[in-house]
């Protein structure tokens, strides 16, 4: 799946490959060159999730009406926006 390109990818199998991605990098068993391209590949995959997420949350602010029919955002938690693969 690491060779598919991530906006082939659903949410999920991106979340995933993302996991395994970390398991990897943390397991110290990858020679250099197979950790930088994991963690380049991981650094994507962060991006495309929080891009759709941020997407998602658009969509919601949109559908969510209060009572009389006029647009109502409902308070919510942001997501964090560091550009940093957390391992």
């Amino acid at each position: 799946m690491a060779d598919k390109n991530i906006d082939e990818l659903t949410y999920k199998e991106a979340s995933q490959e993302l996991e395994r991605i970390i398991r990897a990098l943390e397991s110290g068993d990858l020679e250099l060159e197979q950790s930088l391209e994991s963690y380049t590949r991981g650094v994507a995959l962060v991006k495309s999730l929080r891009e759709r997420l941020d997407h998602a949350e658009q969509q919601v602010k949109i559908l969510v009406k209060d009572m009389d029919g006029s647009d109502a955002l409902v308070a919510g938690e942001a997501a964090a926006t560091e550009n940093t693969l957390s391992i």
